[in-house]
């Protein structure tokens, strides 16, 4: 299958003959033809068929020869007719068709701007403080700055750390007492000089905090806020961080209180586009949205989200899934925090099927390990194996 995407002055009633649709429908199919023209040659008769379904089903509309829809031919040239929206629509729902349409997904996704990761960043998690949900990820002193060697060693491109804890009911903490724990981990790590080697995020929404991190070598502000405070974002700006905008619901303390939306896609599309707006105002450059799984979202809002994850791709940011051994595993199989590795697994790599380019997780070397099988099996890189 091979696909190519035509300019808008294209001959359309040229082309629409040339793949054999007839007299009439070349017709009513050319008055349609104002935005997108996407030529797939070679496409499967099957794909063919589901791919003019859903494209109708849209508002978009497939030209195919006569004899498509009885499978004539194993294979045939077809004339995509849609608009940017359309093509973005058209693009998650064939994420989940046969017959090569799943690659044909991300040709679309790419034409409408919607653009997939070529390779997914793993961010290691590590707290500063004692009351985070799990305790694996606890670590002071000189134990902090082992296991940050090894995350990086496992394959962890950042590290992110943070010492406040904003598990569902949790209180805030003052930021002097925030810097008092976050300090010590810091200047180890400024004096070893690891940030030469490894990319280190500052998990805080307090001015104080990160700019002690930004001026001792950390270059990404993971912030739980949504840049928020203004301060912030000046930070971000004069230090070139990237940024982190996570979407939340209420604060900590409130966030898992009966959380409702309207229209749960819509809204945190909106927040995004808002906040990024902010981002570009105050000089921030680099920019990566948090979709916020668990901060202020039902069981069913999170597995939207991360479900149709691709909704987000035409913002053009990184997107980044934060879903580490978090409650909402248990919701669908019980199980204890220490339990809740299988179900990280899942949901990260549904989450990067969906357009997913960073996953914050506890454990970094199982999802190295799970990442390399996935894009081996989604790649088809069989050879030498």
């Amino acid at each position: 299958m091979r696909i190519e995407h035509l300019g808008r002055d294209s001959d359309v009633p040229a082309l629409l003959k040339a793949i054999g649709v007839d007299g009439g429908g070349r017709k009513i199919l050319a008055d349609k033809a104002s935005l997108h023209l996407i030529l797939i040659r070679d496409l499967h008769v099957g794909a063919a068929n589901i791919l003019k379904q859903d494209a109708l089903s849209v508002g978009a509309d497939l030209a195919v020869p006569k004899g498509t829809i009885v499978a004539a031919t194993e294979t045939v040239d077809a004339l995509l007719i849609a608009s940017r929206r359309q093509l973005q629509a058209l693009a998650r729902k064939e994420l989940a068709q046969p017959f090569g349409l799943k690659e044909a997904a991300k040709a679309f996704g790419a034409f409408a701007g919607m653009h997939y990761p070529e390779r997914v960043k793993i961010m290691g998690v590590l707290n500063a403080n004692d009351d985070s949900f799990f305790d694996g990820s606890r670590f002071k002193g000189a134990d902090a700055l082992e296991r940050i060697v090894s995350m990086a060693e496992e394959g962890a491109e950042i590290v992110d750390i943070g010492g406040v804890s904003s598990r569902p009911g949790s209180d805030p903490v003052p930021a002097q007492e925030e810097l008092a724990r976050v300090r010590p981990v810091i200047d180890a790590l400024h004096a070893e000089k690891l940030h030469e080697t490894i990319r280190f995020s500052i998990d805080s929404y307090a001015p104080e905090v990160i700019a002690y991190a930004l001026d001792r070598g950390f270059t990404i502000v993971n912030d739980i806020t949504g840049l928020a405070d203004d301060e912030v974002c000046r930070l971000c700006a004069r230090y070139d961080a990237t940024a982190v905008i996570m979407h939340m619901r209420g604060t900590p303390k409130t966030m898992q209180d009966a959380p409702r939306y309207d229209a749960l896609l819509p809204e945190v599309y909106g927040f995004f586009e808002t906040r990024s707006e902010k981002a570009k105002r105050f000089g921030i450059e680099k920019v990566v949205l948090d979709v916020g799984i668990g901060f202020g979202k039902t069981l069913r809002h999170n597995l939207r989200l991360v479900n149709d994850l691709e909704h987000f791709l035409p913002l053009g940011f990184p997107l980044l899934v934060g879903a580490s051994r978090k409650s909402m595993i248990d919701k669908i199989a019980p199980s204890e925090v220490s339990e809740r590795l299988p179900g990280t697994l899942a949901i990260h790599l549904e989450a990067v099927r969906n357009g997913a380019a960073w996953l914050r997780v506890h454990d970094v070397k199982e999802h190295v390990q799970a990442l390399k099988v996935f894009e081996a099996l989604h790649k088809g890189e069989t050879d030498g194996y």
